[in-house]
């Protein structure tokens, strides 16, 4: 349901457009002709069609056009009877355009809510909200795009219960904002069908290799940039049992027993969308989670975050000071950090994902939804 717009909300501003008027308009009453300001309170009905529902801004606007009238007819002597019609009549036709400037504004907010509820719903189907779960893991973190009013750009990322255990996909396509969104779709959508029947990670990769390929085809006839994607694949089919394959990806952040280990298992393969670059097929490796494990994904959109000195964002430091911290709580605090470390100015889009094994009492089983160990 589109938002209550603020403009309708309050009694303030009308209330003061008002007492305005009445104020101008008794200063001209009793000051005689030589002092006729009241023709400049047009502007009153002006800005109530700027900031008021229609109702409000109608009685703005009769306070004013009767205000005048009786400014102009009774109260200036010396005006001949022309120049008495001149006034009210233009009183009358601001009165009219403030109305007529109403109308549109709210015909037009109310088509800006409607579209804004579209694409709200759009970009929800292609990127899941956080945090997600599936099976007995969970991931909370953030998602910061880097187009202005965007919830998506150019990072995506997943995580399904598979016949073939918990399956997580982070990523992140070239370019940012919403010229990347197109082919982060194609690869988003190809992970999603591709987890479910591919029995390795190899397999689930190279079906999204061939998604981007041929979204790149298209682009090339279209005349667009074609893209490429980086992306860390995850696998984890039980206790200490888990793969890694990264495709150009950053490295992530494992925390155990309270230490932050910065790795790049697997690091080595080339993007999505660059393998036929090279004759050497992807391979995932084995990693060993331990129980009590957890750790952090994110893109480079956090990492090569600058600070107002030209730092990168210190991340494993941040995590590091923070590792008491549950989840939920990391997350909105390294996403606060982020943004006071770079004075809200990010350049390109942010993910940050904080992974790890739900406690016992919560690990109920849940939909499709989550992150890695």
């Amino acid at each position: 349901m589109p938002a209550q717009r603020p403009a309708e909300g309050g009694l303030l501003a009308p209330v003061l457009l008002i007492l305005a008027i009445l104020v101008v308009a008794t200063v001209d009453a009793t000051t005689g002709p030589e002092l006729h300001i009241s023709a400049f309170m047009g502007i009153a009905p002006l800005v109530a069609a700027l900031r008021c529902s229609y109702p409000r801004t109608l009685l703005v606007a009769v306070v004013y056009v009767v205000s005048l009238t009786y400014v102009d007819l009774l109260t200036v002597p010396d005006w001949a009877p022309a120049s008495r019609v001149v006034g009210v009549f233009g009183a009358f036709l601001v009165g009219v355009f403030a109305l007529v400037l109403c109308r549109t504004r709210l015909q037009r907010e109310a088509l800006h809510a409607r579209t804004t509820l579209v694409a709200d719903t759009v970009q929800r189907a292609m990127l899941r909200e956080l945090p997600l779960r599936a099976g007995p893991l969970e991931a909370y973190g953030f998602y910061v795009s880097a187009q202005e009013g965007a919830r998506v750009g150019g990072d995506i990322y997943e995580a399904v219960n598979t016949p073939h255990g918990l399956r997580l996909l982070i990523g992140d396509v070239q370019g940012k904002g919403m010229p990347a969104i197109g082919a982060g779709l194609e690869v988003l959508a190809s992970f999603r069908e591709a987890a479910q029947y591919q029995e390795s990670l190899e397999g689930v990769a190279d079906r999204m290799e061939q998604a981007l390929t041929r979204y790149n085809a298209r682009s090339a006839e279209e005349g667009t940039d074609e893209r490429f994607v980086t992306a860390l694949l995850v696998e984890v089919r039980g206790a200490g049992r888990a793969r890694l394959l990264s495709c150009g990806h950053i490295p992530y952040y494992l925390v155990r027993d309270g230490v932050v280990h910065e790795r790049s298992d697997g690091e080595g393969g080339l993007p999505l969308g660059l393998g036929g670059l090279s004759r050497e097929p992807r391979r995932s490796v084995r990693i060993q989670p331990e129980p009590h494990d957890w750790a952090v994904l994110c893109t480079d959109g956090v990492t090569e975050a600058r600070g107002g000195d030209g730092r990168f964002y210190p991340l494993a430091e941040r995590i590091a000071a923070r590792v008491d911290l549950e989840p939920a709580e990391l997350a909105r605090t390294l996403r606060a950090d982020l943004e006071h470390f770079t004075g809200g100015d990010l350049k390109d889009d942010a993910t940050l994902l904080v992974v790890r094994r739900a406690p016992v009492h919560d690990a109920a089983p849940a939909p499709a939804r989550s992150a890695v160990a």
